[in-house]
């Protein structure tokens, strides 16, 4: 299992120890649900980690990646941009605003800006990649989708539509990663 912590109030770098439960004596006590972060977010082999856990860090994901994606196409469709110069501005805003969520929790917690960003990076690339990755797929999958405006159902249909899916895929990947203590259990720490 990974530990990862700091030093002092406003961190100034990370220290991992990586802690090796195989050297444990079987008569000796070893309460595994100590090691266990933020409600049972992370498991020692993953077994302590909940549908719910995961379901709750996928939509923190999932929140971000709406706002940033919906500002984009609204910017890209305002802005009469094609496509693709849209969708790169709403998979971009999706990030940006999906990594920001976790910073400025964790920047709260009392983590430094370099720290900060790379727990952020930690926690939150891959559920955003799956979930943009859906998303965009069904976007662009769906007949008429691509060239529908703003006021049409067929963009909100599917761009909502996407959403749902994208949460439903991205939550076993979530799940997987925390019970491995990384993705969203990287946040968790500081908690």
């Amino acid at each position: 299992m990974v530990w990862v912590r700091g030093s002092g109030p406003h961190w100034t770098g990370l220290e991992i120890t990586i802690m090796d439960h195989s050297a444990h004596d079987t008569a000796a006590a070893h309460d595994h649900a100590a090691h266990q972060t933020h409600a049972g977010h992370a498991g020692h082999q993953g077994g302590g980690v909940t549908w719910g856990a995961a379901a709750k860090a996928t939509l923190h994901c999932l929140t971000g990646c709406a706002i940033g994606e919906i500002l984009g196409m609204v910017i890209g469709t305002a802005l009469v941009w094609g496509n693709v110069q849209t969708m790169v501005l709403a998979v971009t805003l999706a990030f940006v605003f999906g990594y920001s969520f976790t910073l400025f929790a964790v920047r709260k917690a009392g983590l430094d800006w370099k720290s900060a960003i790379k727990v952020a990076l930690a926690a939150d690339t891959v559920s955003i990649a799956v979930m943009e990755l859906v998303d965009n797929g069904i976007i662009a999958l769906t007949p008429g989708a691509m060239d529908a405006h703003l006021s049409d159902a067929l963009f909100w249909t599917a761009l909502l539509g996407g959403f749902a899916v994208a949460f439903v895929i991205t939550t076993p990947v979530n799940k997987w990663m925390i019970g491995r203590g990384k993705g969203h259990a990287v946040v968790h720490a500081y908690h």
